[in-house]
């Protein structure tokens, strides 16, 4: 069983340490910072890190990798069409990888880079999880830098698609502001006012938000609900044309979040 651990670093990142408490060794996401994890280590003595897993090549998330590597000898594991530093074990799509005793899915889901990837678990008999990097926030998506609105919206698709109890480790604390423009998008949808509510006291409590998982997100996310009628209207009133593709709704939604 793994234990999930977010290690805070810049402004709004996480660095997700997963630990194995039968084994003492542990794997960390997309450290953009190696001295978070670096003081974490000296403070557990007892653990030993075997994996660095990256979703894209983004300098956030793959900053501290080199000294990572360096100071412990982790296994980088990263997406095969990216250059990511100290890359040990390119992965692609559908790509099979053990990460601490867990059997872990790969899926290529270009849009926010055009090789980002994610990593999938679900082991039998555990709650499935999801490493989202910055493809899939709480209530929201990762800007479109490389990719198309085609692309990302069929990546987030295929996210949705997992089951609905699978819990979402994205890497930045974005939930509140995210919440603010679902509800701009939704005024009427009550899940997501619950959610504001919630999550504003989280973080009046200096307190994390994550991880979520795919049934809340496909309540409140409208990067995910872009199927739903009303939020249909509120992609055509943004885009002032009608909109008859969803990937459409998907790339007006975002362009309108860029800018809200």
């Amino acid at each position: 069983m793994l234990t999930f651990t977010a290690l805070p670093a810049f402004n709004d990142n996480y660095i997700w340490l997963l630990q194995n408490t039968q084994r003492l060794q542990c794997a960390v996401v997309d450290p953009g910072d190696a001295q978070p994890v670096l003081t974490w280590l000296a403070e557990n003595p007892q653990w030993q890190l075997t994996d660095i897993l990256i979703t894209h090549h983004h300098y956030d998330h793959v900053g501290g990798v080199t000294q990572l590597k360096q100071a412990t000898q982790a296994r980088v594991t990263g997406p095969a069409r990216e250059k990511i530093p100290s890359l040990d074990h390119p992965v692609d799509d559908n790509a099979i990888i053990n990460v601490l005793g867990s059997t872990v899915q790969v899926f290529a889901v270009p849009g926010h880079t055009l090789g980002h990837v994610v990593y999938y678990c679900q082991d039998t008999y555990k709650q499935p999880w999801l490493l989202s990097g910055d493809t899939l926030f709480a209530a929201g998506c990762g800007r479109m830098f490389e990719g198309s609105s085609e692309q990302m919206f069929t990546s987030l698709e295929r996210l949705a698609a997992l089951p609905d109890p699978t819990l979402v480790y994205c890497t930045h604390e974005y939930t509140l502001s995210n919440l603010h423009f679902a509800q701009a998008v939704e005024p009427y949808n009550t899940d997501i006012q619950t959610r504001i509510t919630e999550v504003t006291a989280l973080r009046k409590a200096d307190k994390i938000t994550l991880p979520s998982n795919l049934a809340l997100e496909k309540r409140t996310n409208p990067f995910l609900r872009c199927k739903v009628p009303a939020v249909i209207q509120a992609a055509e009133q943004h885009a002032k044309m009608r909109l008859t593709e969803n990937h459409a709704v998907f790339g007006s939604l975002r362009s309108w979040k860029d800018t809200f």
